[in-house]
């Protein structure tokens, strides 16, 4: 599943404290996550912080990583929101995904 390196890549989306998703990419989304939540990473958290890891979907290298990141990115918010409910969800609190 993974490529030369037999590492496997990650694009993961956090809910922020304001309701948006960031979307990036990872070999460990756990760990990023929890240096996104300790105000290191990106700026992206400054304004809001980050809330929840609400959706990881695994991908065959860095570079596949890179172009599921990109094509989420282009998706509105609409199509962000239905990637979580279909699944991947990780460690979401009560109420975060509610409304």
């Amino acid at each position: 599943m993974s490529e030369a390196g037999g590492k496997v890549w990650f694009v993961y989306l956090v809910r922020a404290g304001n309701g948006a998703l960031y979307c990036g990419i990872s070999d460990d989304p756990q760990r990023r996550f929890v240096q996104h939540r300790s105000g290191k990473g990106a700026r992206f958290f400054h304004s809001s912080p980050a809330v929840a890891l609400v959706y990881t979907e695994a991908c065959a290298g860095k570079g596949d990583a890179l172009r599921r990141e990109r094509a989420i990115k282009r998706l509105g918010k609409a199509a962000k929101e239905a990637l979580v409910a279909a699944g991947g969800l990780i460690g979401a609190p009560d109420g975060v995904l509610s409304g």
